[in-house]
């Protein structure tokens, strides 16, 4: 489903051209599907490459840092997150903070997620030094960005994989495109990308729909 939404998104425009008309995702979209905010503070800083400063950082906020082994360039493997988190024992607020962080960097994959789909960008580890002000940053705004931009790049003729929010992608198809979704077993649940939490479960003949299916539908056909 997503190849053939794929083909149909035009970088010109940002939107994707369907028979009915042309659409696109909003801001709305994404609050109400993931439901982050989309007021606030943009998601920016510097961009800095260092093993050096990576392992400064995550001294600073976790007070220990990631082994060369446990990076690939800019990346930190899951791996080294969730085995931190295992081991936090949350006796005071700081390490409470140091338990929700890591939580935030591994639900990064899913909103900045890139095509290894086992690393995470340390660039986000400076936006949660305060701790208090992560809500103050417009996470929603930038996780529509990078959706737009990785739709435009998966449109290149050399490109084969696509990264980027694919959890929104697919839930606003669904939302938008309801003949096309699964069956909900969660209708009523709040975000919206919950309703399908175990889609796989209930729709099990729904995985195996092939490209032709999507093409072949009214809309997107």
């Amino acid at each position: 489903m997503i190849n053939v939404l794929i083909e149909r998104w035009r970088p010109e425009t940002h939107t994707f051209h369907f028979p009915v008309g042309e659409c696109a995702m909003t801001l709305e979209d994404v609050a109400i599907i993931l439901g982050l905010p989309t007021n606030g503070l943009p998601v920016t800083g510097p961009t800095m490459s260092s093993f050096e400063a990576l392992e400064t950082e995550c001294l600073h906020q976790f007070r220990v840092a990631p082994r060369k082994t446990d990076c690939r360039g800019s990346f930190i493997k899951l791996m080294w997150f969730r085995s931190l988190k295992d081991r936090i024992v949350l006796t005071d607020d700081v390490h409470i903070q140091m338990y929700v962080k890591c939580h935030i960097m591994l639900f990064g994959t899913i909103l900045f997620g890139d095509k290894s789909g086992a690393t995470v960008h340390w660039k986000f580890l400076p936006l949660l030094r305060n701790f208090a002000g992560i809500i103050q940053f417009s996470w929603g705004s930038t996780c529509l960005v990078h959706l737009y931009r990785s739709l435009c790049r998966v449109t290149c003729v050399d490109c084969k994989e696509m990264d980027g929010p694919l959890t929104l992608l697919l839930t606003w198809a669904w939302i938008r495109l309801p003949f096309l979704a699964p069956i909900s077993d969660n209708p009523r649940v709040f975000s919206i990308a919950n309703r399908w939490r175990n889609w796989d479960r209930e729709n099990y003949a729904y995985r195996y729909n092939s490209f032709a299916h999507y093409r072949s539908q009214e809309v997107v056909g």
